[in-house]
């Protein structure tokens, strides 16, 4: 008979309870998969660290992830990589603007059977697939666009009012570039706010561009191998949902997400100044659930502070829409969200008064001044000559 336990005013089998608890055993089998997927990923991404780690941060965490970056910077390649690294089938779909929704769900068609009769019979598209590369997703219409909403929530789909379940695990890695504005069309908020993390794929630095011509001198295939199964994908997942966080660090990521509306409780001064829509309770859920996947991945059984500070620009740089005033000072989401956190570092989130919240990294703060100090100063000053102008037409200064 199994031992029992008493926890408060309820008995718990030790059984149970032993099953829904992060195990040592389970952590360091977590940290070893996750070593194997860095390691057969490198052998085909060279650098980008920070895109890699958060994009199998939000695989892991069930989320889809917008890859961001100008072309040649190995966003199409890392996808695949990872599609080969968790061994799940692969559908990449080219986005255009004469794609069509069907050409995405897949549709009905006639077909004939074997007395002669004709019937539908529905053909699967691409996105029945676990892993969906839609690359420049912003190339293709609206009313294409919409056609991944469900999916991308519900993991469904629907088609001519039937719906149908899609195969677990299922992402959707997206790819665009943010240089090329003829013929593409922005992605419309709810579909932005699908999204878990907006990634920010930069050019290789000197080293890594030698690495990268040499590799690829020798051959352009993927050569990563299989690093991890789908059911031991849903098995970190699970493993890392059991993470607790504390309520003093819940209520600071809540706090973080709110401060980004200029009309809430916790409306920062950069918010109130530079923000027009905040972020939705998506970002939220998002934070929480990637948070508790880099705890365990940093070898860590419990949510920290700094685990929500790193995340926080992945998770809201997409999420928050920028006014009139920011457009024109050219201040960046990243540098508003680096504001919201040092405003934040220096008062309690709610009850967590026992000290500060970690603020942001000193280079990071001094990006965010900088942006905003150089867009003041390229702000024309008028001419005595042009003061004199006004005058003449009658104007007041």
């Amino acid at each position: 008979m199994p031992e029992k336990t008493i926890v408060g005013n309820k008995i718990k089998k030790k059984e149970k309870r032993k099953n829904n608890m992060v195990t040592e055993e389970s952590i360091q089998k977590f940290s070893k998969q996750c070593a194997n997927i860095f390691e057969q990923v490198g052998r085909d991404v060279i650098g980008q660290k920070e895109v890699v780690e958060g994009t199998i941060i939000a695989m892991i965490a069930g989320g889809n992830v917008l890859l961001e970056g100008v072309p040649g910077v190995g966003k199409t390649r890392l996808v695949r990589s990872l599609g080969r690294v968790f061994n799940l089938p692969f559908s990449r779909i080219q986005f255009t603007p004469d794609l069509m929704p069907a050409d995405v769900t897949g549709t009905n068609i006639i077909v004939k059977t074997e007395d002669g009769t004709s019937k539908f019979q529905f053909q699967p598209g691409p996105i029945f697939s676990n892993i969906i590369l839609a690359d420049e997703i912003n190339r293709a219409t609206p009313k294409t666009q919409s056609a991944l909403l469900e999916a991308m929530q519900e993991h469904t789909v629907t088609v001519m009012g039937v719906s149908r379940e899609l195969n677990e695990p299922f992402f959707v890695l997206a790819t665009q570039n943010p240089i090329e504005q003829d013929g593409t069309y922005p992605l419309p908020e709810a579909q932005m706010d699908r999204f878990m993390f907006k990634l920010i794929v930069p050019n290789p630095g000197l080293e890594e561009l030698m690495q990268i011509v040499d590799m690829t001198q020798k051959t352009m295939a993927e050569v990563a191998e299989a690093a991890c199964s789908g059911e031991e994908l849903l098995e970190m997942r699970a493993t890392a949902n059991q993470i607790p966080v504390a309520e003093d660090v819940l209520r600071y990521a809540m706090t973080l997400c709110s401060a980004t509306h200029p009309d809430s409780e916790c409306a920062t001064e950069a918010a109130k100044k530079y923000v027009r829509l905040g972020a939705s309770p998506r970002a939220g859920q998002a934070l929480i659930s990637a948070a508790k996947v880099r705890a365990l991945m940093h070898g860590r059984f419990n949510v920290a502070y700094s685990d929500l500070n790193a995340l926080a620009y992945p998770v809201l740089r997409h999420r928050m829409k920028m006014n009139f005033e920011a457009i024109a000072a050219r201040v960046s989401p990243d540098a508003v969200i680096t504001m919201i956190i040092k405003e934040l570092g220096g008062k309690p989130a709610g009850n967590a008064a026992e000290g500060k919240a970690p603020v942001a990294k000193k280079e990071a703060a001094e990006t965010a001044a900088g942006q905003v100090a150089m867009a003041d100063a390229e702000t024309p000053v008028q001419s005595d000559k042009q003061k004199s102008k006004r005058k003449f037409f009658g104007r007041k200064e």
